[in-house]
Protein backbone atom coordinates (compact mmCIF):
# COMPACT_ATOMS: atom_id res chain seq x y z
CA UNK A 1 0.00 0.00 0.00
CA UNK A 2 2.77 2.41 0.78
CA UNK A 3 5.01 1.14 -2.36
CA UNK A 4 1.92 2.18 -4.51
CA UNK A 5 1.29 5.55 -2.73
CA UNK A 6 4.77 6.43 -2.96
CA UNK A 7 4.55 5.69 -6.60
CA UNK A 8 1.19 7.62 -7.01
CA UNK A 9 3.11 10.22 -5.75
CA UNK A 10 5.87 10.23 -7.70
CA UNK A 11 3.70 10.74 -10.58
CA UNK A 12 1.91 13.88 -9.15
CA UNK A 13 5.51 15.11 -8.20
CA UNK A 14 7.06 14.48 -11.60
CA UNK A 15 3.79 16.49 -13.16
CA UNK A 16 3.84 19.20 -10.36
CA UNK A 17 7.98 19.17 -11.47
CA UNK A 18 7.33 19.70 -15.09
CA UNK A 19 5.27 22.54 -14.50
CA UNK A 20 7.66 24.06 -12.25
CA UNK A 21 11.03 23.60 -14.58
CA UNK A 22 10.16 27.05 -16.33
CA UNK A 23 9.77 28.97 -12.97
CA UNK A 24 12.85 27.36 -11.45
CA UNK A 25 14.46 28.11 -14.91
CA UNK A 26 13.68 31.94 -14.65
CA UNK A 27 14.52 32.17 -10.64
CA UNK A 28 18.04 30.95 -11.26
CA UNK A 29 18.36 33.28 -14.23
CA UNK A 30 17.42 35.68 -12.02
CA UNK A 31 20.40 35.16 -9.54
CA UNK A 32 22.40 35.09 -12.63
CA UNK A 33 25.34 37.92 -13.24
CA UNK A 34 25.36 38.65 -17.51
CA UNK A 35 29.18 38.77 -17.14
CA UNK A 36 30.44 36.05 -15.72
CA UNK A 37 27.49 34.20 -15.82
CA UNK A 38 27.67 32.58 -12.47
CA UNK A 39 25.45 33.44 -9.43
CA UNK A 40 26.16 36.65 -8.52
CA UNK A 41 28.62 37.84 -5.53
CA UNK A 42 27.85 41.25 -4.07
CA UNK A 43 26.09 42.22 -6.61
CA UNK A 44 25.60 46.10 -7.33
CA UNK A 45 22.52 47.54 -9.32
CA UNK A 46 23.81 50.84 -11.45
CA UNK A 47 21.76 53.68 -11.83
CA UNK A 48 19.48 52.02 -14.71
CA UNK A 49 18.67 49.76 -13.14
CA UNK A 50 20.81 46.68 -14.41
CA UNK A 51 22.96 44.08 -11.92
CA UNK A 52 26.62 43.05 -11.75
CA UNK A 53 28.60 41.56 -9.49
CA UNK A 54 30.82 44.22 -7.71
CA UNK A 55 33.94 42.33 -9.39
CA UNK A 56 32.84 41.68 -12.57
CA UNK A 57 31.35 45.54 -13.21
CA UNK A 58 34.58 46.85 -11.68
CA UNK A 59 36.74 45.06 -13.89
CA UNK A 60 34.30 45.88 -16.80
CA UNK A 61 35.10 49.62 -16.26
CA UNK A 62 38.70 49.23 -15.69
CA UNK A 63 39.08 48.24 -19.09
CA UNK A 64 37.08 51.64 -20.84
CA UNK A 65 37.36 55.43 -20.65
CA UNK A 66 33.79 55.37 -21.28
CA UNK A 67 31.53 54.10 -17.81
CA UNK A 68 28.53 52.49 -19.98
CA UNK A 69 26.21 49.64 -19.17
CA UNK A 70 27.33 46.27 -20.35
CA UNK A 71 23.89 45.30 -20.80
CA UNK A 72 21.66 48.54 -22.08
CA UNK A 73 25.24 50.46 -23.49
CA UNK A 74 24.04 53.61 -20.98
CA UNK A 75 26.62 55.82 -20.24
CA UNK A 76 27.51 57.41 -16.52
CA UNK A 77 29.75 60.36 -15.93
CA UNK A 78 30.17 58.61 -12.63
CA UNK A 79 31.18 55.58 -11.62
CA UNK A 80 28.22 54.83 -9.29
CA UNK A 81 26.32 51.52 -7.88
CA UNK A 82 24.28 50.36 -4.85
CA UNK A 83 24.58 47.26 -2.82
CA UNK A 84 21.49 45.48 -3.95
CA UNK A 85 20.74 43.30 -0.41
CA UNK A 86 17.88 41.43 -2.05
CA UNK A 87 19.21 40.34 -5.05
CA UNK A 88 22.71 38.95 -2.79
CA UNK A 89 20.27 36.80 -0.76
CA UNK A 90 18.49 35.42 -3.36
CA UNK A 91 21.64 34.28 -4.92
CA UNK A 92 22.46 33.02 -2.30
CA UNK A 93 19.37 30.90 -1.94
CA UNK A 94 19.84 29.92 -5.56
CA UNK A 95 23.44 28.87 -4.93
CA UNK A 96 22.20 26.62 -1.73
CA UNK A 97 19.90 24.95 -3.92
CA UNK A 98 23.66 23.86 -5.40
CA UNK A 99 21.71 24.35 -9.01
CA UNK A 100 24.46 25.06 -11.92
CA UNK A 101 24.11 28.18 -13.35
CA UNK A 102 25.59 27.05 -16.57
CA UNK A 103 23.79 24.04 -17.32
CA UNK A 104 20.30 24.90 -19.12
CA UNK A 105 16.88 23.40 -17.66
CA UNK A 106 16.77 20.54 -19.66
CA UNK A 107 20.67 19.65 -19.00
CA UNK A 108 19.24 19.66 -15.15
CA UNK A 109 20.34 15.78 -14.15
CA UNK A 110 21.18 13.68 -10.67
CA UNK A 111 24.86 13.36 -11.16
CA UNK A 112 24.53 9.55 -9.41
CA UNK A 113 21.23 8.58 -11.19
CA UNK A 114 21.40 10.88 -14.41
CA UNK A 115 17.37 11.55 -13.57
CA UNK A 116 14.88 14.40 -13.61
CA UNK A 117 15.67 16.24 -10.41
CA UNK A 118 12.03 16.39 -9.07
CA UNK A 119 12.21 16.67 -5.58
CA UNK A 120 13.68 18.73 -2.82
CA UNK A 121 15.63 17.57 -0.05
CA UNK A 122 14.94 19.99 2.82
CA UNK A 123 16.79 18.17 5.18
CA UNK A 124 19.97 18.13 2.47
CA UNK A 125 18.60 21.83 1.14
CA UNK A 126 19.17 20.02 -2.42
CA UNK A 127 17.05 18.71 -5.48
CA UNK A 128 17.46 15.16 -5.96
CA UNK A 129 15.94 13.12 -8.26
CA UNK A 130 12.86 10.11 -7.52
CA UNK A 131 15.70 7.60 -7.15
CA UNK A 132 17.70 9.57 -4.66
CA UNK A 133 14.53 9.69 -2.45
CA UNK A 134 13.90 6.08 -2.16
CA UNK A 135 18.21 5.91 -1.25
CA UNK A 136 19.24 4.97 2.18
CA UNK A 137 20.70 8.65 1.77
CA UNK A 138 17.75 10.20 2.40
CA UNK A 139 15.62 8.00 3.74
CA UNK A 140 14.59 9.70 6.80
CA UNK A 141 14.87 13.03 4.91
CA UNK A 142 11.62 15.43 4.69
CA UNK A 143 11.33 16.06 0.71
CA UNK A 144 9.06 19.02 -1.11
CA UNK A 145 8.16 19.05 -4.80
CA UNK A 146 10.11 21.53 -6.40
CA UNK A 147 7.34 23.89 -7.22
CA UNK A 148 6.53 23.86 -3.53
CA UNK A 149 10.11 24.65 -2.34
CA UNK A 150 10.32 27.24 -4.77
CA UNK A 151 7.37 29.32 -3.78
CA UNK A 152 8.55 27.97 0.11
CA UNK A 153 11.84 30.32 -0.91
CA UNK A 154 9.84 32.86 -2.57
CA UNK A 155 7.93 33.28 0.21
CA UNK A 156 11.24 33.50 2.54
CA UNK A 157 12.53 36.64 -0.28
CA UNK A 158 9.19 38.10 -0.26
CA UNK A 159 9.81 38.42 3.56
CA UNK A 160 13.35 39.93 3.04
CA UNK A 161 12.75 42.03 -0.06
CA UNK A 162 9.43 43.41 1.93
CA UNK A 163 11.74 44.13 4.71
CA UNK A 164 14.56 45.93 2.56
CA UNK A 165 12.44 48.03 0.93
CA UNK A 166 10.38 49.35 3.87
CA UNK A 167 13.58 50.08 5.31
CA UNK A 168 14.67 51.43 1.75
CA UNK A 169 11.78 53.73 2.04
CA UNK A 170 12.61 54.84 5.54
CA UNK A 171 16.62 55.17 4.20
CA UNK A 172 15.29 57.07 1.62
CA UNK A 173 13.18 59.62 3.52
CA UNK A 174 15.87 60.30 5.83
CA UNK A 175 18.43 60.80 3.11
CA UNK A 176 15.23 63.49 1.40
CA UNK A 177 15.45 64.64 5.28
CA UNK A 178 18.59 65.42 4.83
CA UNK A 179 19.56 67.03 2.02
CA UNK A 180 16.40 68.98 3.16
CA UNK A 181 18.72 70.37 6.30
CA UNK A 182 21.69 71.01 4.22
CA UNK A 183 19.00 73.02 2.22
CA UNK A 184 17.53 75.24 4.73
CA UNK A 185 20.92 75.56 6.24
CA UNK A 186 22.49 76.64 2.66
CA UNK A 187 19.68 78.94 2.73
CA UNK A 188 19.97 80.49 5.90
CA UNK A 189 23.75 81.16 5.12
CA UNK A 190 22.95 82.56 2.35
CA UNK A 191 20.50 85.25 4.00
CA UNK A 192 22.63 85.36 6.85
CA UNK A 193 25.50 86.62 4.18
CA UNK A 194 23.21 88.94 2.64
CA UNK A 195 22.18 90.32 5.84
CA UNK A 196 25.78 90.90 7.16
CA UNK A 197 26.71 92.28 3.69
CA UNK A 198 23.72 94.90 3.89
CA UNK A 199 24.72 95.84 7.30
CA UNK A 200 28.31 96.73 6.94
CA UNK A 201 27.16 98.38 3.51
CA UNK A 202 25.54 100.93 5.19
CA UNK A 203 28.38 101.44 7.81
CA UNK A 204 30.79 101.94 4.99
CA UNK A 205 28.44 103.87 3.04
CA UNK A 206 28.23 106.39 5.95
CA UNK A 207 32.13 105.78 6.60
CA UNK A 208 32.19 106.89 2.71
CA UNK A 209 29.93 110.18 3.00
CA UNK A 210 31.63 111.50 6.41
CA UNK A 211 34.99 110.66 4.69
CA UNK A 212 34.17 112.56 1.38
CA UNK A 213 32.78 115.81 3.39
CA UNK A 214 35.82 116.00 5.76
CA UNK A 215 38.27 115.50 2.12
CA UNK A 216 35.49 118.35 0.78
CA UNK A 217 35.55 121.02 3.89
CA UNK A 218 39.51 120.51 3.89
CA UNK A 219 39.85 121.11 0.18
CA UNK A 220 37.60 124.24 0.78
CA UNK A 221 39.51 125.80 3.39
CA UNK A 222 42.67 125.00 1.93
CA UNK A 223 41.40 127.06 -1.36
CA UNK A 224 40.41 129.82 0.84
CA UNK A 225 43.43 130.45 2.45
CA UNK A 226 45.37 129.88 -0.52
CA UNK A 227 43.51 132.47 -2.82
CA UNK A 228 44.53 135.06 -0.07
CA UNK A 229 48.00 134.16 -0.34
CA UNK A 230 48.52 134.04 -4.12
CA UNK A 231 46.99 137.31 -4.00
CA UNK A 232 49.36 138.48 -1.70
CA UNK A 233 51.93 137.10 -4.05
CA UNK A 234 50.89 138.48 -7.26
CA UNK A 235 51.51 141.78 -5.47
CA UNK A 236 54.78 140.92 -4.44
CA UNK A 237 55.94 139.83 -7.47
CA UNK A 238 54.28 143.29 -9.16
CA UNK A 239 56.62 144.93 -6.71
CA UNK A 240 59.48 142.76 -7.65
CA UNK A 241 58.96 143.57 -11.15
CA UNK A 242 59.52 147.34 -10.70
CA UNK A 243 62.45 146.99 -8.94
CA UNK A 244 64.00 145.18 -11.26
CA UNK A 245 63.16 147.90 -14.03
CA UNK A 246 64.60 150.63 -11.69
CA UNK A 247 67.78 148.25 -11.57
CA UNK A 248 68.22 147.17 -15.08
CA UNK A 249 68.01 151.58 -15.64
CA UNK A 250 70.53 151.87 -13.10
CA UNK A 251 73.28 149.01 -14.00
CA UNK A 252 72.93 150.62 -17.37
CA UNK A 253 73.75 154.07 -16.40
CA UNK A 254 76.76 152.48 -14.14
CA UNK A 255 77.63 150.61 -17.51
CA UNK A 256 77.69 154.50 -19.53
CA UNK A 257 81.34 154.86 -20.73
CA UNK A 258 81.40 158.02 -22.39
CA UNK A 259 81.44 160.45 -19.61
CA UNK A 260 79.59 162.74 -21.20
CA UNK A 261 76.84 160.98 -21.83
CA UNK A 262 76.73 160.16 -18.10
CA UNK A 263 76.93 163.18 -16.55
CA UNK A 264 74.00 164.98 -19.02
CA UNK A 265 71.80 162.06 -18.08
CA UNK A 266 72.67 161.49 -14.45
CA UNK A 267 72.01 165.49 -13.84
CA UNK A 268 68.72 165.30 -15.58
CA UNK A 269 67.43 161.78 -14.41
CA UNK A 270 65.76 161.36 -10.72
CA UNK A 271 66.44 157.84 -9.78
CA UNK A 272 64.23 155.94 -7.08
CA UNK A 273 65.55 154.47 -4.31
CA UNK A 274 62.91 152.47 -3.33
CA UNK A 275 61.52 154.69 -0.81
CA UNK A 276 58.23 154.90 -2.73
CA UNK A 277 57.98 151.19 -3.32
CA UNK A 278 55.14 149.79 -0.53
CA UNK A 279 57.18 146.49 1.01
CA UNK A 280 54.08 143.73 1.17
CA UNK A 281 54.68 141.59 4.30
CA UNK A 282 53.88 137.54 3.69
CA UNK A 283 50.60 136.52 4.48
CA UNK A 284 50.45 134.28 7.17
CA UNK A 285 47.64 131.79 7.84
CA UNK A 286 47.57 128.27 8.93
CA UNK A 287 44.62 125.51 8.25
CA UNK A 288 42.93 124.86 11.19
CA UNK A 289 44.51 121.16 12.01
CA UNK A 290 42.24 120.52 15.45
CA UNK A 291 39.58 120.33 13.14
CA UNK A 292 41.39 117.48 10.24
CA UNK A 293 44.09 116.22 12.98
CA UNK A 294 41.49 115.28 16.24
CA UNK A 295 40.36 111.84 17.09
CA UNK A 296 38.68 110.99 13.87
CA UNK A 297 38.25 108.02 14.30
CA UNK A 298 36.02 108.60 17.27
CA UNK A 299 33.89 111.26 15.51
CA UNK A 300 33.31 109.05 12.98
CA UNK A 301 32.41 106.36 15.59
CA UNK A 302 30.42 109.23 17.20
CA UNK A 303 28.63 110.08 14.06
CA UNK A 304 27.54 106.45 13.12
CA UNK A 305 26.04 105.84 16.22
CA UNK A 306 23.22 108.16 15.08
CA UNK A 307 22.88 105.59 11.80
CA UNK A 308 23.76 102.46 13.71
CA UNK A 309 20.14 100.06 13.82
CA UNK A 310 19.99 98.67 16.49
CA UNK A 311 21.67 100.91 18.90
CA UNK A 312 21.59 100.26 22.95
CA UNK A 313 18.66 102.09 23.61
CA UNK A 314 17.74 104.32 26.62
CA UNK A 315 15.36 102.01 28.55
CA UNK A 316 13.42 102.99 31.47
CA UNK A 317 11.84 100.53 34.47
CA UNK A 318 7.81 100.14 34.79
CA UNK A 319 7.85 100.72 39.26
CA UNK A 320 3.86 99.52 38.48
CA UNK A 321 5.69 95.69 37.80
CA UNK A 322 8.65 95.73 40.53
CA UNK A 323 8.60 93.31 43.59
CA UNK A 324 7.80 95.16 46.51
CA UNK A 325 11.59 94.36 48.29
CA UNK A 326 13.40 96.56 45.15
CA UNK A 327 14.25 100.01 44.89
CA UNK A 328 14.29 101.78 41.88
CA UNK A 329 16.65 104.77 41.29
CA UNK A 330 14.48 108.20 40.48
CA UNK A 331 15.12 107.99 36.89
CA UNK A 332 14.09 104.81 36.55
CA UNK A 333 17.30 103.02 34.94
CA UNK A 334 18.81 101.27 38.35
CA UNK A 335 17.06 98.52 40.78
CA UNK A 336 18.81 96.88 43.82
CA UNK A 337 17.35 94.51 46.26
CA UNK A 338 16.67 95.72 50.10
CA UNK A 339 15.49 93.19 52.35
CA UNK A 340 12.29 94.96 53.17
CA UNK A 341 9.01 95.05 52.02
CA UNK A 342 7.48 98.06 50.63
CA UNK A 343 3.61 98.81 51.42
CA UNK A 344 2.95 98.81 47.72
CA UNK A 345 -1.10 98.02 46.49
CA UNK A 346 -1.26 94.57 44.85
CA UNK A 347 -1.84 94.09 41.64
CA UNK A 348 -1.64 91.36 38.70
CA UNK A 349 1.16 93.37 36.84
CA UNK A 350 3.44 93.65 39.84
CA UNK A 351 5.78 90.53 40.86
CA UNK A 352 5.33 89.29 44.15
CA UNK A 353 7.54 86.35 44.36
CA UNK A 354 10.35 86.47 42.35
CA UNK A 355 12.94 89.80 42.26
CA UNK A 356 11.27 91.06 38.80
CA UNK A 357 10.76 94.56 37.39
CA UNK A 358 9.61 95.15 33.77
CA UNK A 359 10.93 97.32 31.03
CA UNK A 360 8.40 100.17 30.62
CA UNK A 361 8.44 99.20 27.04
CA UNK A 362 7.25 96.22 25.52
CA UNK A 363 8.22 95.72 21.38
CA UNK A 364 5.87 93.99 19.36
CA UNK A 365 7.91 94.18 16.22
CA UNK A 366 11.64 95.22 14.78
CA UNK A 367 14.84 94.58 16.15
CA UNK A 368 16.03 95.92 19.63
CA UNK A 369 19.27 96.13 21.48
CA UNK A 370 20.22 97.07 25.33
CA UNK A 371 23.07 96.87 28.00
CA UNK A 372 22.68 96.20 31.13
CA UNK A 373 25.65 96.69 33.85
CA UNK A 374 25.88 93.78 36.18
CA UNK A 375 29.67 94.76 37.62
CA UNK A 376 30.30 93.94 40.76
CA UNK A 377 27.46 91.76 41.49
CA UNK A 378 27.28 88.12 42.85
CA UNK A 379 23.56 87.45 41.47
CA UNK A 380 21.30 88.86 38.56
CA UNK A 381 18.73 88.15 35.70
CA UNK A 382 18.06 89.83 32.76
CA UNK A 383 16.22 88.85 29.65
CA UNK A 384 12.52 89.34 27.95
CA UNK A 385 8.66 87.81 28.93
CA UNK A 386 5.49 88.20 27.06
CA UNK A 387 3.10 90.51 28.60
CA UNK A 388 0.82 87.43 29.23
CA UNK A 389 2.70 85.40 31.37
CA UNK A 390 2.35 84.66 35.21
CA UNK A 391 4.03 87.15 37.19
CA UNK A 392 2.28 86.25 41.08
CA UNK A 393 2.69 83.15 43.38
CA UNK A 394 4.72 80.60 41.58
CA UNK A 395 6.46 80.61 38.66
CA UNK A 396 9.23 78.70 36.68
CA UNK A 397 10.56 81.60 34.57
CA UNK A 398 11.48 78.90 31.30
CA UNK A 399 10.69 79.30 27.68
CA UNK A 400 7.52 77.34 27.99
CA UNK A 401 6.09 79.77 30.80
CA UNK A 402 6.67 83.06 28.50
CA UNK A 403 10.48 83.60 29.93
CA UNK A 404 13.81 83.85 28.36
CA UNK A 405 16.09 84.49 30.67
CA UNK A 406 19.93 84.64 31.83
CA UNK A 407 21.80 85.05 35.04
CA UNK A 408 24.51 84.30 37.58
CA UNK A 409 23.40 82.68 41.00
CA UNK A 410 25.95 83.08 43.42
CA UNK A 411 28.27 79.82 44.22
CA UNK A 412 26.88 78.19 41.08
CA UNK A 413 27.96 80.08 38.06
CA UNK A 414 26.27 81.31 34.97
CA UNK A 415 23.17 79.85 33.36
CA UNK A 416 20.54 80.11 30.63
CA UNK A 417 16.86 79.73 32.24
CA UNK A 418 16.37 76.30 29.93
CA UNK A 419 14.47 72.98 30.38
CA UNK A 420 14.03 70.92 32.25
CA UNK A 421 16.96 71.86 34.10
CA UNK A 422 18.65 75.19 32.72
CA UNK A 423 22.04 75.84 30.87
CA UNK A 424 25.23 76.38 32.28
CA UNK A 425 27.22 79.32 30.35
CA UNK A 426 31.02 79.32 30.91
CA UNK A 427 31.78 82.92 29.56
CA UNK A 428 35.95 83.25 28.53
CA UNK A 429 35.74 86.34 30.60
CA UNK A 430 33.17 87.32 33.36
CA UNK A 431 30.96 89.86 31.86
CA UNK A 432 30.51 93.50 33.37
CA UNK A 433 27.99 94.17 30.60
CA UNK A 434 25.17 91.79 29.28
CA UNK A 435 24.05 92.94 25.97
CA UNK A 436 20.31 92.19 24.68
CA UNK A 437 19.33 91.82 21.11
CA UNK A 438 15.78 90.60 20.26
CA UNK A 439 15.01 90.58 17.05
CA UNK A 440 10.69 90.31 17.01
CA UNK A 441 10.35 88.79 13.45
CA UNK A 442 13.30 86.71 13.66
CA UNK A 443 12.06 84.77 16.72
CA UNK A 444 15.39 85.38 18.35
CA UNK A 445 16.41 86.94 21.92
CA UNK A 446 20.23 86.91 22.35
CA UNK A 447 22.61 88.14 25.14
CA UNK A 448 26.62 88.70 24.65
CA UNK A 449 29.56 89.71 27.24
CA UNK A 450 29.70 93.67 25.86
CA UNK A 451 33.48 93.81 26.99
CA UNK A 452 34.09 91.36 24.20
CA UNK A 453 30.74 91.52 22.13
CA UNK A 454 31.32 87.37 22.36
CA UNK A 455 28.55 85.95 22.13
CA UNK A 456 26.74 83.62 25.48
CA UNK A 457 22.90 82.12 24.49
CA UNK A 458 20.48 82.47 22.14
CA UNK A 459 17.07 81.60 21.97
CA UNK A 460 14.56 80.91 19.38
CA UNK A 461 10.66 81.46 19.31
CA UNK A 462 7.79 82.55 17.54
CA UNK A 463 7.31 85.55 19.10
CA UNK A 464 2.71 86.64 18.87
CA UNK A 465 2.32 89.08 21.70
CA UNK A 466 3.98 92.54 23.56
CA UNK A 467 7.15 91.07 24.90
CA UNK A 468 9.28 93.23 27.73
CA UNK A 469 12.19 93.33 28.96
CA UNK A 470 12.76 91.82 32.49
CA UNK A 471 15.34 92.36 35.13
CA UNK A 472 16.46 90.93 38.23
CA UNK A 473 18.95 92.26 40.61
CA UNK A 474 19.53 89.18 43.33
CA UNK A 475 18.53 89.00 46.59
CA UNK A 476 20.77 90.45 48.94
CA UNK A 477 19.13 89.08 52.24
CA UNK A 478 23.18 88.28 53.55
CA UNK A 479 24.47 91.81 52.27
CA UNK A 480 26.89 90.41 49.88
CA UNK A 481 24.78 91.62 46.18
CA UNK A 482 24.33 95.09 46.87
CA UNK A 483 25.86 96.80 43.79
CA UNK A 484 23.10 97.95 41.19
CA UNK A 485 21.00 96.31 38.23
CA UNK A 486 21.88 99.41 35.60
CA UNK A 487 20.56 100.23 32.44
CA UNK A 488 23.18 101.79 29.98
CA UNK A 489 21.36 103.80 27.51
CA UNK A 490 24.26 104.76 24.72
CA UNK A 491 22.86 108.27 25.22
CA UNK A 492 23.84 110.53 28.34
CA UNK A 493 25.36 107.65 29.35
Amino acid sequence: MNIQSNEDLNQEVLSVIMSSKQQLQIFTEEAICPICLDFFTNPVILDCGHNFCRSCITQSWGKKEINSCPECREEFTERNFRVNRALANLAEKTRKLKLDPKVKESEIRCEKHQEDLKLFCETDKKLICLICRDSREHREHDFLPMNEAVEMYKDQLKSSLDSLTEKKSAVLQTELNQKRKISEVREQASSLQTHITSEFTKMHQILTEKEQRLLGDLREEEERIVETMEKNLREIQENLNSIEEELTKLQKQMDQKDHLIFLREEVNQKWSTGDDIQMITVASAVLPIERFKGPIQYMAWKKMIDFIHPAPASLTLDPCTAHPQLILSEDRTSVRHKNQRQSLPRSPRRFDSWAFVLGSKGFTSGRHYWEVEVRDKTEWGVGVTRESAKRMGGIDPKPESGYWVVGLISGKGYFALTSPTGLCLKPDVNPQKIGVFLDYEGGQVSFYNVDNMCHLYTFTYTFTERIFPIFNPGWNFDGKNPALLTICGLKGH
